[in-house]
């Protein structure tokens, strides 16, 4: 039993989660279900940090039909946070498989953008700058997925050349040895490093916008703030912290720490050239129609999603169907690998639901709001900002935002903050939310996203390798933040 259990994972892994179990219910009957819910948010942390061990839908997943078992959560209040982010869940189902559709078309774009631009550095400003305004407009899971299909795209182009007889060597210069050990491992590192760039731009951008991040949704719709207004309101902190992302871009890519400033192997860049090339030379006209079918869908998706003309599932949907009509795509199996991508983090997503329905049933955070709640009027703004700034990178922004919102919501309709107060906690908790939480991958759902996606393993992005390069960001979009709350607001 042992040995099927959690499949190839490594021995040591699986006696860890077993004892977990068993510890967990020791714990509930000694400690009592408060302490056992930390112990258990720790453990779905650890399940998370290990998720090219073990996909942490299946170990996390045992934990989360645990706190079910132990009663520290009901069915029942799971499904009320399912149902609260069900936009979310509708997003990651069909918008993911809306962009797998694109991938030529992406693929187009990005080999011309990486041939054409040779300064490492204006790539990475390129990506965190183009993520930034897109993620203000569309949002971060939509793009971190365009994200993760041009990395996919570029890696398989290198694989297909390293392990395959594939001629794109014109002059007879490109030496197979050549493609594997070092060159492998910069080119790697090279895709990791604009990788990240790309999802911090989306945190960049998603703070800005009511449409950036769910919360901010959440978070304008009980403060009464249009697309508008919500820009007006964040702008004094946005604006500088947008700034500050970008010189700690520049400052990376220059000193090269935190695993930054890899450069484009030549090698890698003659073969994409050269990809590009043939792919340029041997394009049907079936495919050029293809590619205006694209074309013109991601077109719809900014206009859809810029004027909110549906929730974004339903557009990612609408995309799917008018592309797939109009590229004569109509077989089931050939529809199914659409969503192979999305699915598994979506059944995680619920899995991670019951965690954040037991935080809120065992009031984990009620003691900090109170303590926050308590301080000088003055003093509150950059209390909450920090609160929610660490409470976001154990759990979840949403939720983090989501439960400080409705607590201060609260808070006012019973007369105990003014208006102008209300706004100031607002702004707080939306900046508090979205920017110190890109120090973990579980802070944002664009990370967690990545992480779990099938391009971490190909390009050797780990849980602590996500956390070590996300550090540097994390301080300065945190820190610049914190000030702005103190000294701005």
């Amino acid at each position: 039993m042992l040995k099927h259990f959690l499949g190839k994972s490594p021995n040591w892994y699986k006696y860890t989660i077993i004892g977990f179990l068993i510890f967990n219910i020791i714990a509930y009957f000694a400690l009592g279900p408060a302490i056992t819910s930390w112990i258990i948010i720790a453990e779905f942390i650890f399940t998370l940090a290990m998720a090219l061990k073990c996909y942490p839908l299946i170990s996390g997943g045992l934990l989360a039909i645990q706190v079910l078992a132990l009663n520290l959560t009901t069915p029942e209040h799971s499904y009320q946070e399912v149902a609260q982010n069900l936009e979310v869940i509708l997003l990651l189902m069909f918008m993911v498989a809306a962009i797998y559709f694109m991938k030529p078309l992406l693929m187009f774009i990005f080999s011309k953008v990486f041939t054409k631009v040779k300064s490492k550095m204006a790539l990475s400003l390129l990506f965190v700058i183009l993520s930034a305004v897109l993620s203000a407009f569309l949002d971060a899971l939509t793009v971190t997925a365009v994200l993760i299909s041009v990395a996919v795209g570029f890696y398989g182009v290198y694989h297909k050349i390293h392990s395959s007889n594939l001629d794109l060597d014109h002059d007879g210069t490109l030496d197979r040895k050549q493609l594997s050990g070092e060159t492998l491992e910069q080119f790697r590192s090279f895709l990791r490093s604009l990788i990240m760039h790309g999802v911090v731009g989306t945190a960049l951008g998603g703070v800005m916008t009511l449409v950036g991040e769910p919360q901010n949704l959440l978070i304008g719709e009980k403060m009464g703030w249009d697309f508008i207004e919500f820009f007006k309101q964040m702008d004094v902190i946005t604006i500088p912290v947008f700034f500050a992302g970008i010189l700690t871009t520049i400052f990376l890519e220059k000193s090269k720490l935190f695993g930054f400033g890899a450069k484009l192997p030549d090698v890698a860049r003659e073969i994409i050239m050269n990809y590009t090339i043939l792919e340029d030379e041997k394009r049907t006209k079936k495919e050029k129609y293809s590619l205006i079918v694209q074309a013109t869908a991601m077109v719809l998706l900014v206009i859809g999603l810029g004027l909110h003309l549906a929730p974004v599932g339903f557009i990612g949907l609408a995309l799917i169907i008018i592309q797939t009509a109009f590229m004569g795509i109509t077989d089931e199996h050939q529809l199914g690998h659409a969503f192979e991508e999305a699915l598994p983090f979506t059944a995680l997503l619920i899995v991670f639901f019951v965690i954040v329905a037991m935080i809120h049933d065992q009031h984990l955070f009620k003691p900090i709001i109170e303590w926050a709640l308590a301080m000088e009027a003055s003093a509150q703004p950059a209390m909450f900002y920090i609160a929610n700034g660490l409470l976001s990178a154990i759990s979840d922004n949403v939720f983090v935002a989501t439960v400080y919102i409705n607590e201060i919501q609260a808070a006012f309709n019973a007369g105990e903050l003014t208006r102008e107060q209300y706004e100031k906690l607002a702004i707080a908790i939306n900046t508090g939310t979205n920017l110190p939480s890109v120090a973990t991958p579980n802070g944002q759902a664009a990370f967690l996203f990545l992480l779990t996606s099938s391009l971490a393993p190909l390009i050797n992005l780990s849980y602590g390798k996500m956390v070590k390069m996300a550090f540097p960001y994390a301080i300065v979009l945190g820190g610049v933040g914190l000030l702005c709350v103190m000294y701005l607001l």
